[in-house]
């Protein structure tokens, strides 16, 4: 098994995160990079694993897995290197990012750029957009879940909150949120989660179209798609699968619920043992 950090990882105020990007110091000027860094895309990341494996003599790949943005890197290996990929187990990913999806990222994207510590990137050695990563991470973890996950923190107030009569006063799920994002943001640096986003938007860039791309494959594919995700949604897993199959392709579709919408393809997968059992024994 391979697992390797990509360029860009958010992560960047983990100890035991090893990534290159923004905050990486520019060997030219001694500096971070900011802004400057270039523009990286889905096969960008593909690329820089496919530069490792190459190093490691790695010439064929058993299955190649991940979810959300996992999923599309595991989408553009099966198409950029169809020789070399066996299976492929897209996650909660989609086939395609549209306009709908983009808009959507460019709402995540927001608070950053209207947050003043933000510099226009140039941020490092003073204080960091920390409120607006916090927000932004706020959307995206709100948007990442589904209503029934909400509903059981339901709608009283937040301990010591009184919003009937105080308009600052908060909700119990306004306050979870502030909290859950707030830890996030400790951790994190808002150019990186600026990249990831473009580079989210540039899945399978150049090429004609998700079925040209799509036709290039030779894996064998377990499609796993969340039903209540609001991120990536089911109709687009369910339209891959449906290309895959016009073309020829050996696809299984295994479809998990429940509450937790996106994020049910990151804590559900022993529902689909089965599935994965059936696809990596062939």
């Amino acid at each position: 098994m391979v697992s390797a950090d990509t360029p860009l990882n958010l992560n960047t105020g983990d100890r035991n995160t090893i990534t290159t990007g923004p905050a990486t110091v520019n060997p030219a000027t001694g500096r971070p990079w900011g802004l400057a860094f270039p523009v990286f895309s889905i096969r960008d990341f593909v690329e820089t694993q496919k530069a490792l494996l190459d190093h490691l003599g790695v010439r064929r790949l058993a299955l190649v897995a991940g979810a959300s943005m996992g999923a599309l890197q595991t989408i553009e290996w099966a198409v950029a290197y169809p020789d070399m990929v066996a299976h492929a187990m897209p996650v909660i990913g989609t086939d395609r990012v549209d306009a709908w999806i983009i808009g959507w990222l460019d709402i995540w994207a927001a608070p950053i750029r209207l947050d003043p510590n933000g510099k226009g990137g140039d941020y490092y050695g003073g204080p960091a957009p920390v409120a607006g990563l916090a927000e932004a991470s706020r959307i995206v973890t709100h948007h990442a879940r589904d209503r029934p996950w909400a509903d059981t923190i339901g709608v009283q107030p937040a301990e010591g909150q009184d919003p009937r009569r105080s308009v600052t006063g908060r909700f119990a799920i306004e306050r979870w949120l502030d909290d859950a994002a707030t830890a996030r943001a400790r951790s994190s640096d808002a150019n990186h989660f600026l990249y990831l986003i473009r580079a989210n938007r540039l899945f399978l860039e150049g090429d004609e179209n998700p079925e040209a791309a799509l036709a290039r494959s030779r894996a064998r594919w377990l499609v796993v798609p969340s039903v209540s995700d609001r991120v990536f949604p089911i109709e687009h897993n369910r339209r891959l699968a449906a290309t895959l199959k016009a073309q020829g392709r050996q696809v299984e579709v295994a479809e998990l619920s429940g509450p937790r919408g996106h994020l049910e393809g990151v804590v559900s997968m022993a529902k689909v043992s089965d599935a994965i059992r059936r696809l990596t024994a062939e």
